[in-house]
């Protein structure tokens, strides 16, 4: 009995083999050709060669090597037209190099994308470079008022950075340290308290 299941086992094995194999080499020349040019489709989208990286993407990654920045507020705001309602948005952002550049901007547009790229170009245009001293501290007591918002900027060595709000993401992007900053308003608003450091620091600027 034992060679009558051997021989059943061997009858069994030997005509699948070739199946398996039939179908093993014909799904791959089925499948290439459409993959290659997906790929193709997508690399020319992306502009990216067979190198790697297009010039486009080494460009930005420079750009956001030279500064950090940080969104401190983005809402959605409407305008009220004979057609009715347009949305865009509105995005606020805090650009320095933590070296003791620094800049607040606001854009608008109907996409986030396009808002923040606004908000970019505004802060590098109203960016600041300040006068710090050798520990990264400030010189003397600064404050400044900026419609609701009012801020004082104290040094404070050995404390290190104290500082709340968006206030504290000014002083840090622009490289402050050992300075206490307190804001004196009751303003809860974001986008006024930073352009409040700004002006502050505006005092020990170059």
């Amino acid at each position: 009995m034992t060679a009558e299941h051997k021989t059943a086992d061997e009858e069994q094995v030997i005509p699948e083999a070739p199946e398996v194999t039939e179908t093993a080499v014909g799904l791959p020349e089925e499948v290439s050709a459409p993959v290659e040019k997906l790929v193709e489709r997508r690399r020319s989208r992306d502009g990216r060669g067979r190198g790697g990286r297009g010039r486009g993407e080494r460009g930005r990654d420079e750009r956001r090597s030279e500064f950090s920045q940080k969104i401190i507020g983005i809402r959605r705001v409407a305008r009220v037209m004979a057609g009715g309602r347009r949305f865009n948005f509105s995005v606020a952002i805090v650009l320095g190099d933590k070296k003791g550049r620094v800049g607040v901007g606001l854009g608008k547009a109907a996409d986030t994308a396009l808002a923040i790229e606004k908000a970019t170009r505004a802060a590098k245009r109203s960016m600041l470079t300040l006068n710090l001293t050798n520990n990264r501290s400030l010189p003397y007591n600064i404050g400044a008022k900026y419609c609701a918002s009012r801020v004082e900027i104290r040094p404070s060595p050995g404390r290190g950075l104290v500082a709340g709000s968006s206030v504290r993401t000014v002083l840090e992007l622009g490289g402050v340290s050992d300075v206490t900053a307190k804001i004196l308003s009751r303003s809860h608003n974001p986008v006024n308290n930073a352009r409040a450091a700004v002006e502050a620091l505006r005092g020990i600027a170059k």
